[in-house]
């Protein structure tokens, strides 16, 4: 197990300790895993990118160490303006 800490977003701000992929693995070579292109079913274009996950990493292995507050959006105060001053 190799662990980091990360920022999480969603769904509520913390600071969370995580698993990451094996740096020498031979399957991955330390990426997590393979994306993998496919088109679209009648057409054949490209239609988008699916992730494969290696086994060598498990991303849903995460713990909370620290909720952080959410931070409430800043508006403009009435006292300032927010046109340029030319």
């Amino acid at each position: 197990m190799r662990l980091r800490i990360h920022r999480q977003s969603w769904p509520r701000p913390a600071l969370i300790l995580t698993d990451t992929p094996r740096p020498g693995c031979w399957a991955c070579d330390g990426d997590g895993g393979h994306p993998r292109d496919y088109g679209h079913p009648e057409t054949g274009e490209y239609d988008g990118t699916h992730w494969d996950p290696c086994p060598c990493w498990d991303n849903r292995r995460t713990w909370t160490l620290l909720p952080l507050p959410r931070l409430r959006r800043r508006r403009n105060s009435p006292g300032y303006s927010s046109e340029p001053p030319f």
